[in-house]
């Protein structure tokens, strides 16, 4: 039986086992005690006994990450034995509460396992970010019976959770809806375009927003959590990107035909502003940090062995290292600071605003994407020629490719743009 990690232990809480010595070289990736420094405070479990079992088996999942990696980047599929491993290990189900089956973890243990699996796949990561931030939306937003049923299903039986928040009749804004639910005999129906639906094809739910009613405002919108059985789901376009290949998400015209109880209890607005958004936010930083660990690896051993090879003085290289390092920290800081603040807030909800809110955790977003893009390429050119290569050490094509994904897949200018009109509502700092 695969090792499980440990939770509650030391003073971070969670310590990650080691790739085997192949899959290391295979991926390019070190030792990952590196991915969490133990001496930093803040993912420790205010229930040390609870979790452990819904982690049961990281170490398989971050080695077969890093097994498949290459493959699910060159080939832009879904990484099917990563989800594979993340559903034997009950990964899927790690932010439900513990009353309803799951691992009942915080956003900074979370982010924790999404940095480690970062630094396997990027892919890999990103799919586990985004099904989390559904996961623990319905966890705060879904107090009715179907809810905790939905919660329960997903823990007992690793359902993977997706979202279709954008609409092509609203060019991609996620706060304003053209479709609209119509409720008829107890049941709920609505068609939808979406110009992107994450892993969409290969998901067991989908967290769908539209308006309240068909005479409603466009920004007066609803979440439904729609079974897959209960959807029909048809592919538009194709699925060819710069980064992030493995996520495979497409557009897709959708028809729901479920049950009433599929919808959430609170208003999209709320979901999205109290946690939908901030947990992603969080969460992908988390996945990019772990892109950034292996760059930062990458870039240590290629400084390393030029030491070696040379009788003389530190090569200039190692400068340059020093200041990788630097920049990488500060990627350190604004994950775990943010995941952080996120617990905060869901403790005191009344301490900012909702437009306070969306500004502090655009800013994460657009503040990771822009260190990992600085970040990766500085590795890369410490790396030198053989950094282009494939299927050499250390080869980091993906990983550059993944970090450019970071500002166009979910782009920074629209939220900068959004950025621009948010600053000018918020009072004080």
């Amino acid at each position: 039986m695969p090792a499980s990690i440990r939770i509650g232990q030391d003073e971070s809480g969670i310590e990650f086992p080691d790739p085997s010595p192949r899959e290391q070289s295979r991926a390019g990736i070190g030792s990952a005690a590196t991915v969490m420094d133990s001496r930093r405070p803040g993912i420790r479990s205010r229930d040390a006994a609870a979790p452990v079992g819904a982690l049961r088996g990281l170490d398989e999942c971050v080695r077969v990450a890093a097994m498949w990696a290459d493959e699910v980047d060159r080939d832009a599929r879904f990484p099917a034995e990563a989800v594979a491993a993340l559903r034997s290990a009950g990964m899927l189900g790690a932010v439900v509460p513990t009353a309803l089956g799951g691992g009942g973890l915080s956003l900074t243990q979370l982010a924790a396992i999404t940095r480690a699996l970062g630094r396997s796949c990027g892919s890999t990561a990103m799919i586990f970010a985004m099904h989390q931030a559904q996961v623990l939306s319905v966890v705060r937003h879904g107090r009715s019976e179907s809810m905790r049923a939905l919660l329960t299903a997903v823990a007992a039986n690793q359902l993977l959770v997706t979202s279709a928040t954008t609409e092509i009749d609203v060019r991609g804004g996620i706060r304003s809806s053209g479709c609209a639910v119509e409720h008829r005999d107890g049941r709920v129906r609505l068609a939808k375009t979406a110009p992107v639906i994450a892993y969409g094809a290969y998901a067991d739910v989908v967290m769908v927003t539209a308006r309240r009613t068909p005479a409603g405002a466009p920004n007066d919108q609803v979440v439904l959590a729609c079974p897959r059985s209960e959807m029909r789901l048809t592919a538009v376009g194709t699925w060819d990107t710069v980064g992030f290949r493995g996520t495979r998400s497409p557009g897709f015209r959708l028809a729901v035909d479920t049950g009433s109880g599929a919808l959430v209890d609170d208003p999209y607005a709320e979901i999205s502003a109290r946690t939908m958004l901030p947990a992603a936010h969080v969460l992908w930083s988390a996945a990019w940090l772990g892109i950034a660990d292996a760059a930062l690896l990458r870039a240590r051993r290629s400084v390393q062995t030029a030491r070696r090879r040379s009788a003389g003085p530190p090569p200039l290289s190692a400068i340059r290292l020093a200041e990788l390092v630097i920049a990488h920290q500060q990627l350190v800081d604004t994950v775990l600071g943010a995941a952080a603040r996120f617990e905060f807030l869901a403790r005191n909800p009344a301490a900012v605003s909702p437009v306070g809110v969306a500004l502090e955790f655009n800013a994460v977003k657009v503040g990771a994407s822009a260190l990992l893009i600085d970040l990766v390429g500085r590795a890369r050119t410490i790396c030198g020629f053989a950094g282009s290569l494939p299927d050499h050490d250390p080869a980091m094509s993906r990983h550059l490719r993944d970090a450019y994904g970071t500002a166009v897949m979910v782009s920074n200018d629209r939220i900068l743009s959004q950025d621009s009109q948010l600053a000018l509502l918020r009072e004080g700092h």
